[in-house]
């Protein structure tokens, strides 16, 4: 037989969880349910980001990649 009740820990963490914004609460439902065993998605993108990634990939198939002297720039500006 099941015992249904949570131990004291984790109920701890689901209080803790529940005072966050609804963002951040499933964000943590994601990490527990793949912990669990869950095979569903981590991260579910945004309309907003899922334009981004479809234009990224669009510009990828055209061959539009940053130039040498564009990504040297990039870690030029955050090694600094």
């Amino acid at each position: 037989m099941h015992n249904w009740r949570m131990t004291k820990l984790l109920e701890q963490a689901v209080a803790r969880v529940r005072a966050l914004p609804a963002d951040q609460q499933d964000e943590f439902a994601r990490v527990l349910l793949r912990l669990a065993g869950d095979d569903g998605p981590v991260y579910q993108l945004t309309p907003e980001e899922n334009a981004s990634l479809a234009g990224s990939l669009a510009e990828a198939e055209r061959g539009e990649f940053a130039t040498d002297e564009q990504v040297q720039a990039v870690w030029a500006k955050y090694n600094r």
